[in-house]
């Protein structure tokens, strides 16, 4: 396709994931490539902080509560559907992607603590971003909510597993809006079926997961049908964004989702 359009001077993908449209000859072209993944990533990041909030306070066990005729006094104390604030807790951000970033700056109007996972950045940076540096291991061990941000590459397939996920503090909520094959399921399911901790995912590996999947069964889990990303509405911001870097390269200056070579390396 590239060889029959001589003329083309830029690429402006209106989504996240560019990294099946993109050969890596392309960076000798000349042709300038963008994303909307920034778009795409505030809708995410909007819907994950919602999906935290509702975690902690635990709006979805309590909304079957109330259905069968309960109330507020059958709210257990520990366990899932223990009902908590955005506050005096420890959320810990996996991947400082523009969608984790995203949240980590909707999350610097809480009192709460913040820790990130990343290893292309550094600590003055996680702080830049409201966040204390720390390895994987100390995030896992330390946070009461884990939400994973991560891109989608080959090398982090199965990044967590089960020493990740037994690693968990008791009743700290799993929380997935990136993608399925970065979670290793059966150790998911199988420290689920524990009911030491629960998970709130709007993805799976594979999707939609199988009519008898214990992720479609299990009380602890709260399965949506990947709606973090862009839907109706969001992809008009989607779409804004595409229409806005064109403009921006038409006038000669830089798209604001433009990307180079380096940048691609760790993108999904």
């Amino acid at each position: 396709m590239l060889e029959t359009a001589p003329k083309l001077r830029a690429i402006v993908h209106s989504a996240g994931s560019i990294r099946p449209f993109i050969p890596a000859s392309i960076w000798k072209s000349g042709i300038r490539i963008a994303t909307a993944n920034e778009a795409l990533g505030k809708g995410v990041a909007e819907t994950t902080l919602g999906l935290i909030i509702a975690g902690l306070k635990g709006f979805f066990f309590c909304s079957n509560l109330t259905r069968s005729g309960l109330w507020q006094g059958a709210i257990p104390e520990t366990g899932h559907g223990r009902v908590r604030e955005l506050y005096d807790v420890t959320v810990g951000i996996i991947g400082a992607s523009r969608t984790g970033r995203q949240v980590l700056r909707l999350l610097n109007e809480f009192n709460a603590e913040v820790v990130v996972a990343d290893p292309t950045i550094d600590g003055a940076e996680a702080a830049s971003l409201g966040a204390r540096l720390v390895t994987m291991e100390e995030l896992m061990k330390v946070s009461d909510v884990v939400s994973l941000h991560a891109p989608a590459l080959p090398e982090l397939r199965y990044m967590l597993g089960k020493q990740e996920f037994a690693a968990m503090k008791n009743d700290a909520i799993f929380l997935n809006t990136a993608r399925g094959m970065l979670v290793d399921e059966n150790a998911l399911i199988a420290e689920l079926q524990t009911g030491r901790i629960s998970a709130i995912l709007d993805v799976t590996n594979p999707e939609p997961p199988a009519i008898d999947s214990p992720l479609r069964l299990l009380p602890n889990v709260t399965l949506l049908p990947h709606i973090a990303g862009a839907i109706s509405t969001g992809c008009l911001r989607q779409g804004r964004s595409t229409v806005d870097q064109l403009l921006e390269f038409a006038s000669g200056g830089e798209m604001h989702g433009e990307i180079c070579s380096e940048k691609f390396a760790v993108m999904a």
